[in-house]
């Protein structure tokens, strides 16, 4: 039973140190790809177009006719 103790992890085990490491490394990564295709300013341009070819499409209000 000393033995098991004594035993080396491999070194493709999970244990929850190496989990840690590897969310934190899958975050940098999802950061840098996001930095490189610009960010949230790509996100805002985005809304902002959005918003002006709805504000295009919208036909303005007519008033009612008057009636007698």
């Amino acid at each position: 039973m000393s033995e098991d103790a004594n035993k080396p992890q491999s070194p493709w085990k999970l244990n929850s140190s190496r989990v840690v490491l590897l969310v934190l490394g899958g975050l940098l990564v999802v950061y840098f790809i996001s930095a490189l295709f610009g960010g949230l300013t790509n996100y805002q341009e985005l809304k902002e177009a959005t918003q002006a070819a709805k504000a295009g499409t919208e036909a303005p209000a007519e008033p009612a006719p008057a009636g007698n």
